[in-house]
This record gives structure tokens, C-alpha cells and sequence, in this order.
């Protein structure tokens, strides 16, 4: 296993946000997690980058326990956060936020990683030279995913991609999604949209206030009765 989350919990002020969290991500599989606003999802990747301190239990990353680490410390040992709004650095160039992504690679290769997101989202050598506070919404999301992508992650979190976007960006995402995972990325999805999240997921787990209640393939989750009523409106 890539990641495993042994018991976690983690705490704002008096609330309980995480309930004792078990989970993992094998090296290679895309796994999401899915659960309403309000279910903890975003406070548990927080959590994974180091910028939301656990109250109880354990993180270990391929084997070494990293749930005292500094999130700088974690993007080092190669785990890239995709924050929830974006947050791409506005008045700087979509190549700026390129090579931040990639500030941590001492003697890299930077300009072919550059070529390499490039292909993957074409729009972006297009816009390569703007402000990237210039970008529509899916054109940020596409930059956010490969600015985290520069620091070559050994395991991507992903946090609600599809958030805020037309339905045809949504789609247009998910595929460069499932490009990354055919080209081996390890990928953390956490998303709203159970529908799309668990169509492309080896598995998932479902979280409700904080405590994981469901687990299973991407498929079983989709075919389960209790999470089409309560998830996919069905």
C-alpha cells in the first residue's frame, strides 16, 4: 500500500471532524471518496498535506509514518495536493504557476515537464503567457492539476475538480483524470459528484459526518442501492 490511514481523527476546536478514519490507496489505483458537504472530506486531504493536524491515530506513506511531517516535508517525499477553488497564484503567468509546482526539483528537467502539461491540457500553452486570473473556471482547474503534477507526486490528491464547472468541463476533466491513472499517477479523489467520481474509481469510500460508512469498488458503490438514494439522486 501507498497510503494507509490507521484510526485518524482530527479535531476544529471542540468538533470532531474525523471519526476514526481507515483507508487506503494502493500504488496505481485511483480511489475516491465521496460524501456530502459538511461530510469531512476536504478536512481529511488537509489532513493527508500536513496543513490540518490529526488529534488521533497514524498516516504512513509507503511504509514511513508521516503524520508529524511538515506539509512542505510531504511534498518532498512526493504527495501534491489539488486544493478545492483552485487557488492558482492570479497575477502570475499560467507558466509562473507551472514552475512553482516544480519548486522543490533542484536541477530539473523543468522545460519538459512544461511540454508534458502541455499535452496534456493543450489550452494551457495557448494561454501559457496570461495572468493566470485570466482563465475560466475548468481552464484554472486544468492548471491547478498540472502545477501539482511539476513536482512529480508520487500520489495526487485531488479535491472536488468537478466543483463550480459546466457539465461538459466536468467530463473534460474526469478524462484528463483517467489519462493520469493510465499513465500509472496514484490518485486520492474526493468529490461531490458521486457519479462521476465512482464511474473511474478502482474503489471508493463513502464518508458521512466524518466516519468512513461504506467501502467497496467503484462499481458496487455505484450499483448499491443505499448510495443511489442518498448520492446519485436515484
Amino acid at each position: 500500500m501507498l497510503l494507509e490511514i490507521n484510526d485518524v481523527s482530527s479535531h476544529y476546536g471542540r468538533i470532531l471532524a474525523l471519526k476514526g478514519i481507515d483507508l487506503k490507496v494502493a500504488e496505481g489505483e485511483l480511489v475516491a471518496l465521496v460524501g456530502a458537504n459538511g461530510a469531512g472530506k476536504t478536512t481529511l486531504l488537509r489532513c493527508l498535506s500536513g496543513v490540518q493536524p490529526l488529534s488521533g491515530g497514524a498516516i504512513r506513506f509507503d511504509g514511513a509514518d508521516i503524520s508529524r511531517l511538515s506539509a512542505e516535508r510531504r511534498v518532498g517525499a512526493g504527495i501534491a495536493q489539488v486544493p478545492e477553488g483552485r487557488q492558482v497564484f492570479g497575477p502570475l503567468s499560467v507558466e509562473d504557476n507551472l514552475r512553482l509546482g516544480a519548486f522543490r526539483r533542484r536541477g530539473a528537467d523543468v522545460a519538459a515537464d512544461l511540454e508534458r502539461m502541455y499535452a496534456l491540457f493543450p489550452i494551457l500553452r495557448d494561454k501559457r503567457l496570461l495572468p493566470a486570473g485570466t482563465l475560466s473556471g475548468g481552464q484554472q482547474q486544468m492548471l491547478a492539476i498540472a502545477r501539482a503534477l511539476m513536482s512529480h507526486p508520487r500520489l495526487l490528491l485531488l479535491d472536488e475538480p468537478s466543483m463550480g464547472l459546466a457539465p461538459l468541463l466536468v467530463a473534460e476533466i474526469f478524462r484528463a483524470v483517467q489519462d493520469l491513472k493510465r499513465q500509472g499517477t496514484t490518485i486520492f479523489l474526493v468529490e461531490q459528484n458521486a457519479t462521476a467520481a465512482l464511474a473511474i474509481a478502482d474503489r471508493g469510500y463513502v464518508l458521512e459526518t466524518g466516519a468512513v460508512v461504506m467501502e467497496g469498488t467503484g462499481a458496487a458503490l455505484l450499483a448499491d442501492e443505499r448510495v443511489k438514494a442518498a448520492y446519485l439522486g436515484l
